[in-house]
């Protein structure tokens, strides 16, 4: 590993390692990060996930900061040497129904129940009134940008819900979800003006196009 890149995770890691240092109780760490709120169609999905402590995967940084083939190569590295992760998928139905902040909030606790280790202390990417199962937890603005569990947990949401959009692109292939993975983008907008809606698409942000 390169210098350049090792200051760069050794500063990623700065937040757990001061909280290490002041908690001797604090075993565990579970980063938290959510992809998929701002979407036009498919679901929001929330991952859950304890690295070691020495952790130190190579090209680990916010998911917006990956290229989407670098991202897959992350995730395999990242779930091999995870000691447990959990992902909570909330569904295009189920954020009409509760609204985008309300499904990312149930679909957090969803992954959390997927863990098999329970974690001392949850570190999350900005969200706050959360049912964290009574486990302590940090909410991080930027978090995924400043905080190594938070990148790694939002490169595995962000590889989950893409890979579920490009199965989708498959069903619906006049939408071009492989490509935009169901943001709103120009082309998805027309495509939306030009079909209509499809099954996936969110009724609640998608109101004005139709």
């Amino acid at each position: 590993m390169k210098e350049k890149e090792l200051l760069r995770l050794q500063n990623l890691k700065k937040i757990e390692e001061e909280i290490y240092s002041k908690n001797e109780n604090i075993k565990y760490i579970c980063g938290i990060d959510e992809a998929g709120r701002g979407p036009l169609a498919g679901p929001v999905v929330v991952a859950s996930v304890i690295m070691p402590h020495d952790s130190m995967i190579e090209g680990v940084n916010d998911s917006k900061k990956v290229s989407e083939k670098k991202r897959e190569e992350l995730y395999e590295k990242i779930i091999e040497e995870s000691i447990s992760y959990g992902v909570g998928i909330m569904d295009h139905n189920e954020i009409d129904e509760y609204n985008i902040l309300n499904a990312t909030k149930m679909g957090l606790t969803n992954s959390l129940k997927e863990l098999t280790v329970k974690p001392d202390l949850i570190v999350v990417d900005a969200l706050n009134k959360i049912d964290t199962l009574g486990i302590p937890y940090k909410s991080i603005i930027k978090g995924d940008a400043l905080c190594y569990s938070i990148s790694a947990a939002s490169i595995i949401a962000k590889v989950t819900r893409d890979r579920i959009m490009r199965q989708w692109d498959e069903v619906y292939p006049m939408y071009g979800f492989q490509k935009h993975k169901g943001y709103g983008t120009a082309a998805h907008i027309a495509a939306i003006k030009e079909y209509g809606l499809c099954p996936i698409h969110r009724k609640s942000f998608t109101k004005n196009f139709i």
